[in-house]
């Protein structure tokens, strides 16, 4: 039986960010619209002359609000039509002719349906002295600049909103990133390890001098890399393993046979980026609250594998989720990093802490896509 538990953001902010562009597109929609609604009301009601007025006030003003209506519901329509086209994503060179020709053909289907249901269905008599294909024609061209507004208008939003998105991700990540090499401060290089670390290697100067010589060595890669991993937004597996390797090097010193270690990495997710101090932290979560409170200790798994188009890494240490000191403790820490792995590699980047009861196991698990090229 297994319990898992995702740490992966909530999509609460997400969610409100899309209910209020869905309510400004509503409101634009109903503004841009029906200010041209009330204009031609207005010009109908003030230039009688309009050959429209032959028909009559309470038809006039059918005509248009069917009219304004059915170019509402055109432009409406074309908003999927853009998304499934990716129009959005193109720039103005490949973008410029496709919205000009969608303007023409939106005009031209508004055109076709107000004449076939006003003068073929309703029956409406056809009030011009023009011949009927000019009229069409310089109704299409007329009708076309409203649609090609609403069509530009639509996308300067979007690329608005877009870059006002990637700048506020940009300082999202920024913060982020500087949260992290403080928290990676406060916890791989806080005062309770690196007290326990002297203590460890006092003891072993006497007893080893070359062990002893070798954790400081260690110790000092430690202090080094969170120093100036915090400057960095990726780091290669490999760069993280070798700061994991120390970590666990001066945590044996201490825990001696009771912490034990066993690595499969594939050589090929040696090179593939990570955040900095990702791995730290869940193997610091395992030793921390997986094998210090087990009198027999235990074993500590560490895997990696390039599979599926990303780079998944899970890290297993005896013990269960269940445990009120553990999930409090850390939960903080791994949503931290779950929020930075979004920001970096987008939301198919998840970290999820589960439970294996059979047998008693704690996984944490990262799944980091990879770059297509």
């Amino acid at each position: 039986m297994e319990f898992s538990a995702d740490i992966s953001l909530p999509a609460g902010d997400a969610a409100q960010r899309e209910h209020a562009k869905a309510r400004l597109y509503v409101l634009f929609q109903a503004g841009g619209w029906g200010s041209l609604l009330a204009v031609e009301t207005w010009a109908s009601l003030t230039f009688p002359e309009h050959d429209e007025a032959k028909w009559g006030l309470a038809t006039t003003l059918a005509v248009i609000v069917i009219s304004f209506a059915s170019a509402l519901l055109i432009t409406h329509f074309m908003r999927p039509l853009m998304e499934r086209w990716r129009w959005k994503q193109l720039g103005w060179r490949h973008l410029l002719p496709r919205l000009i020709v969608a303007a023409f053909a939106m005009s031209g289907v508004w055109n076709l349906f107000v004449c076939v249901w006003l003068h073929g269905i309703v029956g409406l008599p056809w009030n011009t002295k023009y011949a009927l294909p000019l009229v069409l024609v310089l109704q299409v061209l007329y009708f076309s600049v409203f649609f090609f507004s609403w069509l530009c208008l639509y996308y300067f939003y979007h690329v608005f909103d877009r870059l006002n998105r990637s700048e506020i991700e940009r300082f999202r990540l920024m913060t982020s990133v500087k949260e992290a090499e403080l928290r990676a401060l406060k916890s791989q290089v806080n005062p309770h390890f690196i007290f326990n670390s002297l203590n460890s290697l006092r003891a072993l100067v006497d007893e080893d001098p070359a062990r002893a010589r070798k954790a400081v060595t260690q110790l000092a890669n430690l202090l080094r890399y969170s120093l100036q991993s915090g400057q960095l937004e990726t780091v290669p597996l490999e760069d993280e393993l070798d700061i994991v390797n120390d970590y666990l090097a001066l945590e044996q010193v201490r825990h001696e046979e009771r912490l034990r270690l066993r690595l499969d990495i594939a050589p090929d997710a040696l090179q593939l980026r990570i955040p900095p101090m990702l791995l730290q932290t869940l193997v610091e979560n395992a030793v921390k609250y997986g094998i210090s409170p087990r009198p027999e200790g235990g074993e500590i798994e560490i895997v990696a594998r390039n599979s599926g188009g990303a780079l998944r890494i899970r890290v297993s240490n005896p013990g269960q989720i269940e445990a009120k000191g553990r999930e409090s403790s850390t939960g903080v820490g791994l949503r931290n990093a779950a929020e930075r792995l979004r920001l970096i590699f987008g939301e198919r980047a998840t970290l999820v802490l589960r439970s294996d009861r059979q047998p008693s196991q704690v996984v944490a698990e990262a799944v980091i896509p990879l770059p297509t090229h």
